[in-house]
């Protein structure tokens, strides 16, 4: 892998993590929300990376005719979906939403959880951060090095 490939894979590991700390920032905005557009309580969103591969036979984890296992290209963002575990129900008789019973379903985010998956998508983003610093550092002193 040469280290423009490094930048390029690093580059997309920046841009997935931070979009994955913006979803996480989404649903602690939404933490409270019991009412959105579409109806019922907001529903916490996770983001779905999946390997940004190239070639035909990229899904081999040896290349065909053997060799050196293939470098990944970096990450991609497959898409946004919504978690599908249950509400929360919170007995509040006087809430607008509640039902007749006085239950109100709250959204299923959890901002504990939502902090440890923050602090996963910095220090992913950070590490992402040091990769293309040390590719630029390799880059400038390889250029010292012909001077």
């Amino acid at each position: 892998m040469g280290i423009m490939a490094g930048v390029t894979a690093s580059a997309s590991g920046l841009t997935a993590q931070r979009l994955r700390m913006d979803v996480i920032a989404d649903n602690i905005a939404n933490a409270s929300t019991t009412r959105t557009s579409s109806g019922g309580p907001f529903r916490r969103r996770l983001v779905l990376f999946q390997a940004r591969e190239s070639g035909a036979d990229s899904w081999l984890p040896v290349p065909m005719g053997g060799g050196e296992p293939k470098a990944g290209q970096g990450v991609r963002v497959v898409g946004i979906e919504e978690d599908l575990s249950p509400l929360r129900r919170v007995y509040d008789p006087g809430h607008p939403d509640a039902d007749a019973e006085g239950y109100v379903d709250l959204p299923n985010i959890h901002v504990v959880r939502e902090m440890v998956d923050l602090i996963s998508a910095t220090r992913a983003y950070e590490a992402n951060v040091s990769a293309i610093s040390s590719a630029k550092e390799m880059a400038t002193r390889a250029l010292e090095i012909g001077a």
